[in-house]
């Protein structure tokens, strides 16, 4: 039989040995489960409720919970957001529900890596498909994210803030000129509608008229005779003839009007090129002149006094004379093929080392003009679009 103290010694071992298993499940379930908000440094919290909510999420939730205010601009919700991250209470908790149902297709993406490399992998595939939000919060709340990978995710995140918010000062501006132009398109059509409700008002009138007219005289008795009878099919068929030749009338005056527009468009395009092609000549003309030949009443020859300039685009065969045309005018030419095989990430810091941008609109990629324009405008630099390639569309660019 086993005594009273050799019983007390073995459930007292047993009981060591039941509390060492539960610590050890309970440290096991803790680096295997995801962090919570609240978990992660306040340090992180701005760039997460900033990025992984959209304001109205955060807006709906704030309702939610009563801490919201009719008047309430994003900037205040915002803030009111980060200070919720850092509880663990109710709000904290519906906090952290939100950006768990908002990105739950991520988070089970992202629960499938087994290690830190596989995340790495994960997050730089959401950065190439630019689906940033998902991405930052699995990776900020997953286990097996060491504070390396955190710290390197938060720094791209950070730094994509300042990128877009530089970007969209453009978009805004563009925006607000799209929407007074859709204003004055709405006033346009509230007219045209007006004034094609009243012609339909007149023409159902004139119809009317006419019905009212000849109703009388087109009415057969109950026993007509004869001459009235041929007055009749005689003013029937006029009526006809005359509804045909008006109908015929008004398509021929509808096509006469598109071929007038499309004459007009045309003369109009026409003279366009022909104002640039006298422009380039001048340009040309002004070139070709020496100091000696240059009478006193004209312009002098134009010097670029060391500018540097960069020409995006064009065509293979132009670029020695255009490089020439720069360089007898006192300028460095820089060149970038927009990107058929020189590298198109070198394209914005090319811009950044001109002083004036070129690109012939009819031998330049979308993409190419589009990092122009907004690198120019986020540095206010000038660019000049050319009617061509040529030669002559450059030396008359270089005098605008």
């Amino acid at each position: 039989m086993i005594s009273g103290r050799n019983a007390l010694e073995a459930a007292s071992f047993l009981g060591q040995q039941q509390n060492s298993l539960a610590a050890m499940a309970a440290g096991a379930a803790k680096k295997t489960a995801r962090k919570r908000i609240w978990d992660l440094s306040a340090h992180y919290h701005c760039s997460i409720i900033g990025t992984c909510l959209s304001a109205g999420e955060l807006r709906k939730l704030l309702v939610k919970l009563d801490l919201a205010a009719t008047g309430d601009s994003d900037h205040d919700l915002h803030g009111r957001g980060v200070g919720l991250a850092l509880r663990q209470d109710l709000a904290g908790k519906l906090l952290n529900k939100a950006l768990d149902e908002r990105h739950q297709v991520s988070i089970k993406r992202y629960g499938r890596a087994k290690c830190e490399v596989e995340l790495r992998a994960l997050w730089q595939e959401d950065v190439r498909a630019g689906d940033i939000p998902g991405g930052y919060w699995a990776v900020m709340t997953h286990p097996l994210a060491g504070s390396d990978l955190v710290r390197e995710v938060f720094g791209y995140v950070h730094m994509l803030s300042h990128l877009v918010g530089a970007a969209n000062r453009a978009d805004i501006r563009r925006l607000q000129q799209l929407e007074a132009q859709n204003s004055e398109l709405t006033e346009k059509l509230e007219r045209q509608q007006s004034q094609i409700f009243e012609l339909t008002a007149a023409r159902d009138a004139a119809l009317r008229q006419v019905r009212e007219d000849f109703s009388p005289r087109i009415a057969v008795p109950a026993v007509p005779e004869d001459g009235e009878d041929r007055e009749i099919a005689g003013l029937r068929r006029q009526l006809e003839a005359e509804t045909s030749r008006r109908a015929l009338a008004e398509e021929r005056l509808a096509q006469s009007q598109a071929a007038a527009g499309r004459a007009q468009d045309a003369a109009r395009e026409a003279g366009q090129r022909a104002a640039a092609l006298q422009a380039e000549l001048d340009a040309v003309e002004r070139g070709l002149r020496t100091g000696a030949e240059t009478p006193a009443d004209t312009v002098a020859p134009m010097t670029l006094d060391g500018l540097t300039l960069l020409y995006v685009g064009g065509r293979p065969t132009q670029m020695p004379h255009i490089r020439q045309a720069a360089a007898e005018r006192g300028g460095k030419l820089l060149h970038h093929d927009g990107g058929i095989e020189d590298n198109d990430l070198l394209l914005a810091s090319m811009v950044s080392r001109a002083d004036i941008i070129f690109f012939p609109v009819d031998c330049v990629s979308h993409g190419a003009v589009g990092t122009v324009k907004r690198t120019c405008r986020s540095e206010g630099k000038k660019y000049i679009p050319l009617r061509s390639a040529a030669v002559t569309s450059f030396i008359a660019g270089l005098g605008a």
